[in-house]
């Protein structure tokens, strides 16, 4: 009996076991190289096993039929193959494909600085926009530490890599704001018309910069606007130059954000000294408005308002007799109106689009001339953002922009001017060959009307990740921009200025620190130029080019609670354009720019603690009194400014901030008169800073069911 089951029991193991089939195989990437470490199964069973250190693998399995065989690796797509488990051996090579993770992959980086709390390649966040020393919380003023742009003191607008200030773009949430800077008195600086809190995420792109972005000869400067606001809160600020108060009222999917100010520099003019002669110091107030609503479950619908108005007057003293002087009267008037739509539209495409209106008009009085100046455009835009494959990502849109400007003077019934309309589509495709190369190549195409000619700019840029933390970026691209209005209210024929950008760079970030180099060549053609000095008589001759290095780190790593970045530009660029008789070095270049930025919290004094030291060599001048054409060169300039942000309660803050902290006489040129002199001289008259530091005091309070919110982020 026992022998008999022994016997019954042996014969079903066999049964089994002949009923087993055997799979074995191996596993490889797309190169062939091995691949260890792979789960290898049968799908919905317990049978499986793993791959070796050489990729092989086998094991066996009682399942009969037509199975599937699922192969897994991370960072790999997963394979699958149906097998017919007939057999009694099978043989299986498993081919896995690299998975595009649009986390891990690589990005482009050439020309480029992401200012994101979002970003996944954070170099610049958008609070570092407002708490650096010496920006006084002007966008432009903060970037002017980076790498690429340089310090012109008496303009106060972002100059990039040869370019003039008129060639920086600015863009809210993919829209064009035709005017983003405020008006300025002869020779001194204007600030942005934007505060940095207003703003989730920033993109300023020093060249090479997306097809999607049009009119823009050497940067573009893109600025994404917050989403919904998730408590309310009410803020007040008294300053030492106004006050501003300031309301978010927050609803389950919506929010409402207000904000008016008054600014009167006159009380603190009359404190300090001016190198300027105000009859009337600048006073503005602004107005600004937000609502953002979700739509759905993806959408998002924004409007955001700004208007402005400001007026200042000053007398403007002859070089030759300063007793003689020459009342200037502006009054300047701002209207900015955004409205933009984002939904996806299935899981792998989005749409985005947008409408923006902008208004400028300026009033300017000169002894007994009167010009009156209107400028106005509409832009338009929609967008689709999609995903052909883990590999292919496409962005495709077409926009319009049009624009009306005109010029009147009282003393004459000729109104200069030109109605400009551009229409524009766009495609550019992001093609991730694996996890550490993409290509993105593209294209703009442009009409204009006032020179009935189509034009065409190709864009490419590549980047490779040369391990975990650093990548190669290359970037190439043909751009261009209408001439400035004040020569195409003149000739409605001037073509397009254009430049072509070439840029190689490295980029390391690794443990709360990155390293960056940088080096380009930009050419340009097609720049205005005067015919034999005649302002009148212009045309498209002019050409240049502009070349560099530059150098960038940060840290907030090393030192505890403590955050810096160093930043270099070498620059060597040249210019034959507007009235100069051959290619120069132009007024606004310095060779060398270098800024070192310095932010530390102190826990138990409840205060931080901001310094930045700028440093901008000697930039050219021309002298009339000597031979050779801006021959001429200032001392360097350099500037330390200083903050401190003291916070007694959580709601409550104390901010103070002091530039140009030791009062160096900073030069940014010099003026010469246009007649000689009885000594056959052209006198002259020393650019300098409207005043050796600009001081600033402020009381911020936030009122809210969280008193832990603040202001500091809008400092």
């Amino acid at each position: 009996m026992k022998n008999g089951i022994l016997i019954a029991l042996v014969l079903l193991v066999a049964g089994a076991l002949a009923a087993q089939t055997k799979i074995s195989g191996m596993v490889t990437d797309t190169k062939g190289e091995p691949i260890p470490g792979a789960n290898i199964l049968l799908l919905n069973t317990y049978d499986g096993t793993t791959s070796g250190a050489d990729g092989k693998f086998d094991f066996l399995t009682s399942e009969e039929v037509i199975q599937v065989l699922v192969v897994k690796f991370i960072g790999y797509k997963e394979y699958r193959q149906s097998l017919d488990l007939t057999a009694s051996k099978l043989t299986v090579h498993a081919v896995l494909k690299e998975e595009i993770n649009q986390l891990e992959a690589v990005t482009i980086t050439a020309g480029a600085f992401a200012a994101s709390d979002e970003s996944r390649r954070t170099i610049f966040r958008a609070l570092d926009i407002a708490t650096t020393a010496g920006a006084t919380a002007d966008i432009a003023g903060a970037l002017n530490t980076l790498p690429g742009t340089q310090k012109v003191g008496e303009s106060g607008r972002l100059f990039v890599r040869g370019g003039d200030g008129n060639e920086v773009r600015t863009f809210i949430d993919g829209m064009l704001v035709l005017d983003a800077y405020g008006p300025a008195a002869p020779n001194t600086p204007s600030r942005g018309r934007f505060l940095p809190f207003m703003f989730k995420g920033t993109s300023f792109s020093t060249g090479g910069y997306s097809a999607e972005y049009g009119q823009a000869l050497s940067s573009a400067l893109v600025l994404d606007s917050k989403d919904e606001e998730q408590s309310s809160r009410t803020d007040f600020g008294l300053l030492s130059v106004g006050a501003d108060v300031a309301h978010t009222q927050a609803w389950k999917n919506a929010s409402w954000a207000g904000k008016i100010g008054y600014t009167n520099i006159r009380p603190y003019f009359g404190l300090i000294n001016q190198e300027v002669d105000w009859e009337k110091a600048p006073v503005s107030i602004e107005g600004s408005s937000a609502y953002r609503q979700r739509v759905g479950k993806s959408g998002m619908f924004k409007v955001y308002g700004n208007f402005n108005h400001s007026n200042f007057s000053l007398h403007h003293h002859d070089i030759d007799d300063p007793d003689v002087t020459t009342l200037i009267d502006i009054n300047n008037n701002f209207r900015y109106l955004n409205g933009s739509y984002k939904t996806s539209l299935n899981e792998k495409w989005s749409l985005r689009s947008g409408l923006s209106y902008t208004l400028t008009q300026n009033d300017v009085q000169q002894d007994d001339v009167r010009v009156k100046e209107y400028d106005e455009g509409i832009h338009s835009k929609v967008v689709f953002d999609g995903s052909l494959s883990d590999k292919v990502e496409i962005r495709t849109g077409a926009e319009v922009i049009n624009r009306d400007y005109h010029a009147a003077v009282d003393t004459s019934s000729f109104v200069p001017g030109f109605h400009e309309v551009i229409p524009a589509a766009f495609v550019e495709a992001d093609l991730y060959a694996s996890n550490k190369f993409v290509t993105r190549v593209g294209g703009r195409v442009e009409y204009n009307n006032l020179l009935n000619q189509l034009s065409v700019d190709p864009r490419i840029s590549l980047a490779y990740k040369t391990g975990k933390t650093g990548q190669v970026s290359f970037a190439y691209g043909k751009f261009r921009q209408s001439p400035k209005n004040e020569w195409l209210r003149w000739d409605n024929q001037l073509a397009a200025e254009k430049s072509d950008h070439y840029i190689l760079n490295y980029q390391l970030i690794e443990n709360r620190r990155t390293f960056r180099v940088e080096g380009y060549y930009k050419t340009y053609s097609h720049l205005v130029k005067f015919e034999n000095g005649n302002p009148f008589v212009l045309n498209n001759e002019g050409s240049g080019y502009a070349r560099g290095v530059e150098l960038f780190y940060r840290d907030n790593k090393t030192i505890r609670n403590a955050d810096y970045w160093i930043s270099y530009s070498f620059l060597d660029t040249e210019r034959d354009y507007l009235n100069t008789p051959y290619a120069v070095t132009p007024s606004f270049a310095s060779a060398h720019n270098f800024s070192v930025v310095y932010k530390h919290f102190v826990a138990k004094l409840k205060t931080q603690f901001g310094a930045t030291y700028s440093f901008t060599s000697g930039r050219p001048y021309n002298n009339p009194n000597e031979d050779k054409f801006n021959n001429g060169r200032t001392k360097s300039y350099q500037d330390l400014s200083v903050n401190i942000s003291y916070l007694p309660k959580p709601h409550l803050i104390v901010y103070f901030s002091c530039t140009n902290l030791l009062g160096r006489d900073n030069i940014f040129g010099f003026e010469y008169s246009t007649t000689q002199n009885n000594e056959g001289f052209y006198n002259s008259r020393a650019i300098r800073q409207p005043a050796p530091r600009f001081v600033f005091l402020g009381v911020f309070i936030t009122l809210s069911k969280d008193k832990s919110i603040n202001q500091l982020p809008s400092l």
